[in-house]
C-alpha cells in the first residue's frame, strides 16, 4: 500500500500494559501516546486488535491535518507486532505511516532521535513489529541512557524513572509528542533538523 496525504497514520506507543508498569522507563511511548490522545480529544478504547485505540487529527485544522490513530499494545512488549499489524490492517496504513515511539538505551535521557527504517538495537518492542511489518516504519527514539554500574537492562528499564528524572520528565514528553506531530504533519527532514539531539 503506497503512502500518500490522505492515508491514516498510526502512532504505536510501547509499553506494558499494567499499572505496576505505567512508571517504568521502558513505558515511556504510553506516556507519549497518553499526551498525543489528550492533545486530539480522544479517550482511549478497547480494540479487537489487542490494543487501546484512540482516533482524531493532528495539526493545524485545515488541509495541513492528518488523520491519526494512537495506539498502546496490550500486548507485553515483546509482543507489540502482533497488534501493530492488526491496526495497520484495520485502518489501511502504509507502512511507511507507522511510527514506533520508544525507549532507547543508546542515548541520554532526554534526548530524541527520529528516523525511518534501520535495526532494532536489542529492543524487544522493535524486533516484534520489525518481525511482522519489515523495517520500514519510522521510530521516534526516547533517550533513557545506560543502567547505572553493573545494573541489568532488563532491571533498569522496568525501573521508574529516578525522582531527578521525573521532574523533567513531563517536559521531555511533551518534546516528544511535538516531534511525532512535526513527523506527521511537516514530514521526517523537517522533524529531525528541530528534534534530533
Amino acid at each position: 500500500m503506497s503512502a500518500d496525504a490522505d492515508s491514516p497514520w498510526l502512532v504505536m506507543g510501547l509499553g506494558n500494559p499494567g499499572a505496576e508498569y505505567a512508571g517504568n522507563r521502558h513505558n515511556v511511548g504510553f506516556m507519549v501516546a497518553d499526551l498525543l490522545a489528550e492533545r486530539m480529544g480522544g479517550r482511549f478504547k478497547a480494540h479487537k486488535s489487542r490494543a487501546q485505540v484512540v482516533e482524531g487529527r493532528l495539526g493545524a485544522p485545515g488541509l495541513s491535518s492528518r488523520r491519526v490513530v494512537v495506539a498502546k499494545p496490550l500486548s507485553f512488549m515483546n509482543l507489540s507486532g502482533g497488534p501493530t499489524t492488526a491496526l495497520r490492517d484495520f485502518f489501511k496504513v502504509p507502512v511507511a505511516h507507522v511510527v514506533a515511539v520508544h525507549d532507547e538505551l543508546d542515548i541520554d535521557y532526554g534526548a530524541l532521535r527520529l528516523k525511518l527504517g534501520g535495526g532494532d538495537n536489542g529492543h524487544n518492542g522493535l524486533k516484534s513489529i520489525t518481525k511482522s511489518l519489515g523495517a520500514d516504519y519510522h521510530r521516534v527514539r526516547f533517550g533513557i541512557g545506560r543502567p547505572p554500574g553493573r545494573m541489568p537492562v532488563a532491571d533498569f528499564v522496568l525501573k521508574d524513572f529516578s525522582s531527578a528524572e521525573r521532574r523533567e520528565l513531563d517536559y521531555f514528553v511533551d518534546r516528544a509528542a511535538d516531534a511525532v506531530e512535526t513527523l506527521i504533519v511537516d514530514g521526517l527532514e523537517r522533524a529531525q533538523t528541530t528534534y534530533n539531539s
